[in-house]
């Protein structure tokens, strides 16, 4: 990893941080004494978290057979991990502000990569839902801290994968000497996430593991990457779709072992859910 990027990501006063809520719910869920009653009291602490948490936790993502009006009742019927991971996303929303046309397309894809990942780990049972589910909405953070720490040169990136036809990979290459998946993985640590989550973030492009990497840190990240894939291909928070994307040909695809069959139902599954709850992450 970049060391000059790692300090300069470490030290920097000026960065976003994981709201608070966030930060405190998940301290006492890993406290292992939390109980329902102190859950929605932190959460209900941040009105506007609160209310995009029982927003979510009704939409069709959950398949809660009835409606959740209170946040202890969310948390019963969904459990803390699921109420982990459903508080970070209703927090990580304040991260995309303020919501020009740029953060709008980034936070549509993030969450998009975050249902498609949630999806794939639910098909496949090769890792947490709720693991997969962070993974993928937090993939592209890095696009957001580069844009809130160099805005213009962000901008210029983007331009280039308009104007030249151009992956964002390839035009952030010709613009940063770093790429978003670097700083994505760096802001992930600086906000105390798992280090699997961190590594998923990082990779979520290359793919690069070694022989002695864990068989469930290759799962998340190629479940992670393949998310990212699934929004390409569908156009989501992108210009246009990527009707030539091959997914079945791809690393993910193949580490994961996804024949055609599995894949176009897992992709439809997708397409589906997207369509009936992305009003719910608004």
């Amino acid at each position: 990893m970049n060391r000059e990027l790692e300090i300069m990501i470490m030290t920097a006063s000026d960065l976003p941080t994981i709201p608070v809520v966030a930060t405190k719910v998940m301290q006492l869920i890993e406290s292992e004494s939390a109980t329902a009653e102190e859950l929605a009291k932190i959460v209900a602490s941040d009105p506007a978290v609160a209310a995009r948490v029982l927003k979510i936790s009704n939409s069709s993502f959950y398949g809660c057979q009835r409606q959740i009006q209170t946040l202890s009742h969310a948390i019963v019927v969904l459990g803390f991990a699921t109420l982990k991971s459903l508080v970070v996303a209703a927090s990580v929303k304040q991260v995309y502000q303020p919501y020009g046309l740029t953060e709008k397309m980034l936070w549509e894809h993030s969450f998009g990569a975050g249902l498609a990942a949630r999806i794939i780990a639910k098909e496949t049972r090769l890792v947490s839902e709720e693991e997969a589910f962070l993974g993928g909405l937090f993939h592209d953070i890095g696009k957001i801290i580069m844009n809130t720490m160099s805005s213009t040169q962000f901008q210029d990136a983007m331009q280039r994968c308009y104007n030249d036809g151009i992956t964002f990979e390839e035009a952030e290459r010709q613009v940063f000497p770093y790429t978003h998946a670097e700083v994505g993985g760096l802001v992930i640590k600086k906000w105390n996430f798992p280090d699997m989550l961190m590594h998923a973030v990082l990779n979520h492009h290359s793919f690069e593991f070694g022989e002695d990497v864990d068989p469930c840190q290759i799962n998340l990240t190629c479940i992670v990457g393949l998310a990212n894939m699934f929004c390409h291909k569908a156009g989501i928070g992108m210009r246009e779709p990527n009707d030539e994307l091959d997914l079945l040909q791809s690393v993910p695809a193949q580490r994961l072992c996804l024949n055609e069959s599995r894949m176009d139902a897992i992709l439809e599954r997708f397409m589906e859910a997207y369509e009936k709850d992305k009003s719910f992450f608004n």
